[in-house]
């Protein structure tokens, strides 16, 4: 069976006068898949999000959502598009019910199936039990299901999540990770947010978005693998040579990190025993030996700081 595409983005620019904000992003979101959009401040997440939602033309390129080209037919393409701002457009002086019954007119739901929509989109979230109360007397986790519900209430194919849990207690972090997980088994969710824990939690797939590029996007299993480590830190009492490690089988690359301290990187089989046996060998004296595991963050400093680093080394 085919993967039904819900985004596809095609060569994505956006200037503001000079600057380039945007570089010819291109990326896709299928049905089922979680997208976890990650970026420094100022890397041009904002402006892409923006794009995708039609609230900001693109200089050049194209975005088709569930098959329909946004610029061409933009009522059409935004009526596949839920969205939830960092802020949730909630009204505090109407009731739960009062609000979603208000979002199926403006989303244009045909007036025989508003009820019904309202309905599910409650049940979806969670607030079967607090239709009839006023959305200022919820607690912050509570707004913020009738935030996704009304994301939701027109059953869009597209739902774009920006920061949905700041300002979220451990609780209601977990219940609303819960929930976006369930409606990516239907839907194809865009997630915007600054914490990393939350995109391993959530998150099928990983993109990384540095002054305006993409430089990182690959499927959390992937990214599992990549931070399971495939590297040996080792530390020794006396000097080391990293020429007699480099000759160990299975070894890819020793990194010297000082006379008695070493990065070494392998390809397939942990070569820790091998790597122990070849110290006592030569009589180094073995200090430390531990697998060297990765996090997402490291890797996302990495990526978003390499070229700061260069050019301030220039």
């Amino acid at each position: 069976m085919d993967t039904k595409i819900l985004i596809a983005v095609e060569n994505l620019y956006r200037y503001y006068g000079h600057h380039l904000a945007v570089d010819a992003i291109s990326f896709e979101l299928a049905q089922g898949e979680v997208l976890g959009f990650l970026g420094p401040n100022g890397a041009g997440k904002s402006t892409t999000m923006q794009m995708i939602t039609g609230n900001l033309a693109p200089s050049a390129g194209r975005i088709a959502i569930n098959g329909i080209d946004l610029l061409d037919r933009p009522r059409l393409a935004k009526a596949e598009i839920g969205y939830l701002p960092e802020q949730p457009p909630v009204y505090p002086d109407l009731t739960v019910l009062e609000y979603l019954g208000y979002c199926t007119r403006l989303h244009r739901v045909s007036k025989g199936k508003r009820d019904q929509a309202v309905t599910r989109a409650m049940q979806r979230c969670g607030l079967d039990g607090v239709g009839k109360r006023l959305i200022g007397n919820l607690s912050k986790g509570y707004q913020q299901r009738v935030g996704i519900a009304q994301a939701i209430v027109h059953n869009p194919a597209v739902v774009i999540l920006d920061e949905p849990t700041v300002g979220l207690d451990p609780n209601q972090i977990r219940d609303i990770r819960g929930l976006i997980r369930e409606l990516g088994e239907s839907h194809g969710i865009i997630l915007s947010t600054h914490i990393l824990p939350e995109v391993q939690a959530t998150c099928t797939r990983v993109q990384i978005i540095h002054r305006g590029r993409l430089v990182f996007s690959e499927s959390m299993q992937t990214l599992q693998q990549r931070l399971s480590g495939t590297s040996l830190v080792l530390e020794t009492a006396a000097p080391l040579d990293t020429a007699i490690l480099q000759q160990l089988p299975g070894i890819g690359s020793v990194e010297a990190l000082g006379e008695r301290r070493a990065r070494v990187h392998f390809n397939d089989a942990n070569p820790a025993a091998a790597v122990a046996a070849c110290v006592d060998t030569h009589g180094w004296g073995l200090v430390e030996l531990a697998l060297d595991r990765q996090t997402l963050e490291q890797v996302f400093v990495e990526l978003t700081c390499s070229e700061v680093d260069a050019e301030a080394a220039a």
